[in-house]
């Protein structure tokens, strides 16, 4: 592009490049990934990572899952490391570093991870958490607690505190923060917080440096309805990190832009919030289609669709 006068030292632009650099970053969006000229002349994007459960479908190795992310255009991962995961816990001293570079290698990253630690007692919990630290990361999801029909709600939630005042020490010494995602039911199985009532509670008085929410708007859709957005209200104090899957209100994951999610003014609350942490984006529909093959070029073109999707919304 060619240099632009400057008088008092301050930038002049003209119409001309102005136009020509909006339509070239609105291609750019438009083919899933915005390059770094275009990052500058913009406010800073959220950074994109797959939820890679999806990525164990298929049983991708570190450097095809790290090949499919890239070439979906996304920007990283949020990372399985729990029992079934991509990583197991007793293996993260070894493996996190080693997927952290494979990524590093496509100039992605592991923003991001999921795990079963439910305590400070939790099975290889430091050990998670020390290599995280290690890998500069700041965010660990909760591991699910199911709600239990013999036990109420306020027992419930006293338990889950105790856990969470451990967590938030061992948390401050690793300088992590523990999410708790809302759930909304599976089956006849009902998840603590999915009713983000219990959420509220759950965090309440807790620093939000070691322990916040990640909001999940189709779960909370599912669950509350149109009320979602009070019940959002009173857990902003503690929202740290958005979750995003398309579903419909009635219940039912669906493709991006298919469901519900983009009409409830989520978005534009991100926006106004001045949100820019990693989003997680999670494939829940069914994504290679009833007795189709599951394959790699399939799943990279479905995550770079989904992409373009959320970004359109996020802009």
């Amino acid at each position: 592009m060619r240099q632009i006068a400057q008088l008092d030292n301050t930038p002049r632009v003209s119409r001309r490049d102005f136009l020509m650099t909006a339509g070239l970053c609105g291609s750019a969006i438009a083919f899933g990934r915005l390059p770094g000229w275009c990052a500058n002349n913009a406010s800073a994007a959220s950074p994109i990572a797959v939820f890679s459960k999806i990525y164990q479908e298929l049983k991708l190795g570190f450097e095809n899952a790290a090949e499919v992310t890239a070439a979906a255009g996304l920007d990283g991962i949020d990372c399985p490391v729990r029992a079934g995961g991509e990583i197991l816990p007793e293996n993260a001293a070894e493996q996190l570093p080693k997927y952290a570079d494979v990524l590093g290698r496509r100039n992605l990253k592991i923003n991001l991870l999921t795990t079963d630690i439910t305590s400070a007692n939790s099975p290889h919990a430091e050990t998670v958490l020390r290599t995280a630290q290690k890998l500069g990361l700041r965010y660990y999801r909760f591991g699910f607690i199911t709600r239990e029909a013999s036990s109420s709600a306020d027992g419930q939630i006293t338990q889950v505190r105790a856990r969470l005042k451990e967590l938030s020490a061992l948390n401050k010494q690793f300088g992590m923060c523990t999410l708790l995602q809302n759930h909304s039911p599976s089956g006849r199985t009902l998840y603590f917080g999915g009713d983000l009532s219990e959420l509220v509670r759950a965090v309440d008085g807790f620093d939000p440096a070691q322990i916040g929410v990640a909001f999940d708007i189709g779960h909370a859709l599912v669950v509350h309805g149109d009320q979602w957005r009070q019940h959002f209200e009173a857990l902003r104090s503690h929202f740290k990190i958005a979750y995003i899957k398309d579903v419909k209100r009635t219940g039912g994951w669906v493709p991006f832009g298919e469901g519900d999610i983009a009409a409830t003014g989520y978005f534009d609350l991100l926006k106004q919030m001045n949100y820019h942490d990693p989003i997680s984006l999670h494939i829940e529909f069914d994504w290679h289609g009833a007795g189709k093959p599951k394959t790699p070029e399939r799943l990279t073109q479905v995550l770079k669709e989904s992409a373009q999707v959320l970004r359109r919304w996020l802009a």
